[in-house]
């Protein structure tokens, strides 16, 4: 799905924040959207998690550098760090390129979900706040 010129995939959960979620069995795959990296324009540096790190939803797990900003990622879930995308330390500008592919953030497994997967948004919900986001924008 498509709102403006961002792409929106329908097999992922969004937070208000921006963040994206991938569910694969007992573990979470984030990154940030696609709208969260043009707002950011070029990335330049990432600073991810340490593996093991325990991750709470709605806390600061990472942070964005790019030409305009500093910005704090959030994680959507609880859990804990199983694996980091080490290739955004030597190659920020994937999360522009590829936000839902190659410039994943992290994974953790997951400790709360059943509690914690109603404060998500599906596909359709998150569209509807970036249509407002765009329309505020003119």
């Amino acid at each position: 799905m498509k709102v403006k010129d961002y792409d929106v995939p329908e097999d992922l959960l969004y937070t208000k924040d921006h963040e994206w979620v991938r569910l694969e069995a007992e573990e979470a795959v984030v990154g940030i959207t696609h709208y969260a990296a043009e707002m950011l324009h070029d990335v330049v540096f990432v600073t991810l998690p340490s593996l093991g790190a325990k991750v709470e939803a709605g806390k600061a797990v990472a942070n964005v550098e790019s030409v305009k900003s500093v910005s704090d990622v959030f994680s959507p879930l609880s859990g804990v760090v199983t694996s980091v995308n080490q290739e955004l330390t030597q190659h920020p500008e994937l999360i522009n390129q590829d936000p839902y592919g190659r410039g994943w953030f992290f994974r953790a497994k997951l400790t709360s979900l059943e509690a914690e997967r109603g404060g998500l948004m599906d596909p359709s919900s998150y569209a509807k706040l970036l249509e407002e986001l765009v329309a505020q924008e003119g």
